[in-house]
């Protein structure tokens, strides 16, 4: 657990399983045409997942939430206001490498949206 209750212990981005299969071959987790626009890479923390996978991936199947552990990354991460939200988002300004996700969590989709766990 992180010793500054404001700071989470993990990130999460939220990655189609073909985005996380493209991670294990080539090492490097593929961007998005939005990280491309705005500069970095969109993640979440563990409290915004499931909105932002309802919110942004409702048309998708399956998900996956990589998990990151935010300390050996943290100066590369910026928590910024997403004034849509009324909430600060982590924002990675460099490319997230394989290594750097503890694990490949799946969502569960139910016909009200994404859930962590099994539906």
């Amino acid at each position: 657990m992180s010793t500054d209750d404001s700071t989470p212990e993990f990130v999460y981005r939220l990655a189609a399983p073909e985005e996380w299969r493209a991670a294990e071959e080539t090492g490097v987790v593929p961007e998005r045409e939005i990280d491309r626009r705005d500069g970095y890479m969109h993640l979440s923390t563990h409290g915004q997942v499931i909105e932002t996978a309802n919110l942004h991936f409702a048309d998708a199947e399956e998900l996956v939430v990589l998990e990151i552990p935010l300390s050996p990354i943290s100066h590369l991460v910026k928590f910024e206001l997403a004034p849509k939200r009324g909430e600060h988002f982590p924002h990675l300004y460099a490319a997230l490498r394989k290594e750097q996700v503890t694990c490949a969590i799946p969502l569960a989709k139910t016909k009200d949206g994404f859930i962590w766990g099994h539906a």
